[in-house]
């Protein structure tokens, strides 16, 4: 019997070996933690992530071949194949801060795998890792490998939160990067061979190391790079009078360009495109390639411009102050079906508006209050940190009310801002929110989910992001 072991029970490696076990019921699947609180987690009901999905399959595998375990040295020295899922955060200080990737967590698991195996194992990156990682980690096991052979495999996760157990049952491709020699093919091989119990075969590529490395950072660098680019549209858009809507559908139905990613909001966020990009500016700079790196670098500031404009707007349009004022804000996670606040736009707008002095009432139907006030209290980065890592229960911020409800949220506020596109959002009584608020009130829709006309007529002014400017926000312009 295979016997697969995943060092790292989070976002990637939960769902992932979850579905390998579904898939494969003669593998044995362990996922191993260091993490107590969250190996408990994953043994209960109440699963540590919320993914559509994610319940039924854990459910149907696990304690047949799929165990959750904190005993990471047994399960690692057992095992055949070896996934390593653990945090590659972006360093905050020393030689590359604020960009380069911290590998702090990989190497140390590279260094237990060589201490634990009595057996020659293939060991899978699965994190997100900067290209060449894969060389670093091969010279740590064959340094200390006393006769035992390891082949690195890189096998990039492509899942998008949200739909990851979707992702994971039809993915697009499955990249599996190995050496190209006689053993690093045949550990090729060997993990094709798992995925081929259900993936076609025409849909796992098989790539050199490096290549697959990189496919990953450009993968995520191109899809941010599109975000930002219907983000700048909607700036322009909101200049001139046109809809972002419009444009980017006119765009869209280009064949060779496509519809998706082609929403104008707030901003991106998610634990990977910001991370990846930073990290790609960085292999570049290193590699004498400072207008490659420049190219990368805008897509980050287009974003980061997106969610000032989207503060300066909010208070510039309530006569250029909301200190003491209440702001409703209704989402919270930086999109909608997930309840991971990771580099969510809503942080800086929060962040934003609290520099203003406003008082915040926040809803979002996933999020805790404990997530949104360490998120608002965090320096950057620390998030990608292990939790036992992170600063200890920060201080709360007092201008900040967490609420399990949007009327709640919206009771008695000067505006709202819309921060994740949630379908309940969509059919809210905006009827009913407008007579319980502060008059003028506003709608500030950083996602366009709401029909727009149809709260005028009740009374709102409305500003959604690349749409014309109701002749109010037009007298009140947003100096950047």
């Amino acid at each position: 019997m295979v016997k697969i072991c995943c060092i790292g029970a989070g976002y990637v490696g939960g769902p992932t070996m979850a579905v390998i076990a579904l898939k494969c019921p003669m593998i044995e699947v362990a996922v191993v933690d260091i993490s107590v609180p969250r190996i408990n987690a994953w043994n209960s009901d109440q699963l540590p992530i919320y993914e559509p999905g994610l319940d039924e399959v854990v459910k149907e595998c696990r304690g047949k071949n799929l165990f959750f375990s904190t005993d990471v040295e047994k399960h690692v020295s057992e095992a055949d194949i070896v996934f390593v899922s653990v945090n590659t955060p972006t360093k905050t200080r020393g030689l590359g801060a604020g960009k380069a990737a911290d590998l702090t967590y990989w190497e140390s698991a590279a260094r237990m795998i060589a201490d634990v195996s009595k057996s020659d194992k293939i060991v899978v990156e699965k994190s997100t890792v900067p290209v060449k990682t894969a060389e670093a980690i091969e010279k740590i096991l064959t340094h200390n490998s006393k006769g035992i052979n390891f082949q690195i495999l890189s096998n990039p996760e492509f899942l998008a939160e949200g739909t990851a157990i979707k992702d994971l049952f039809k993915p697009d491709r499955v990249l599996i990067g190995g050496r190209e020699t006689p053993e690093g093919l045949k550990a090729v091989k060997a993990l094709k061979d798992v995925y081929a119990h259900w993936v076609p075969e025409e849909n796992i590529l098989t790539t050199n190391l490096w290549s697959a490395e990189l496919s990953k950072l450009a993968a995520n660098a191109f899809l941010a790079q599109r975000i930002s680019s219907v983000n700048a549209m909607s700036a322009l858009c909101e200049a001139t009078g046109a809809d972002v809507s419009q444009v980017s559908y006119a765009v869209g139905t280009d064949s060779r360009i496509g519809p998706k990613f082609l929403n104008a909001s707030v901003g991106f966020g998610g634990s990977c495109f910001q991370k990846d990009i930073l990290n790609l500016v960085y292999i570049c700079e290193c590699n004498g390639l400072p207008e490659v790196a420049e190219y990368w670098k805008q897509v980050i500031k287009i974003n980061d411009y997106q969610k000032t404009r989207f503060v300066n707007r909010v208070v510039a349009s309530m006569f250029n102050t909301v200190a003491n004022k209440k702001v409703a804000i209704l989402g919270f996670a930086f999109k909608k079906d997930t309840g991971d606040t990771r580099e969510t736009p809503a942080i800086d707008v929060c962040k934003g508006l609290l520099g203003d002095k406003a008082r915040l009432s926040i809803y979002d139907p996933q999020v805790t209050e404990d997530q949104i006030q360490r998120d608002l209290t965090m320096n950057k980065f620390d998030w990608d940190h292990p939790l036992h890592l992170q600063p200890m229960s920060p201080s709360t911020v007092k201008q900040v009310s967490v609420v399990w409800d949007a009327y709640e949220a919206t009771k008695d506020a000067h505006a709202v801002c819309i921060l994740t596109e949630w379908d309940e959002f969509k059919s809210l009584d905006f009827q009913r929110i407008y007579e319980n608020m502060q008059k003028p009130a506003f709608i500030f829709d950083g996602r366009n989910v709401v029909n727009a006309g149809q709260l005028r007529e009740i009374g709102f002014i409305v500003y959604s992001i690349g749409k014309p400017l109701d002749a109010w926000l037009k007298d009140m312009p947003a100096v950047a």
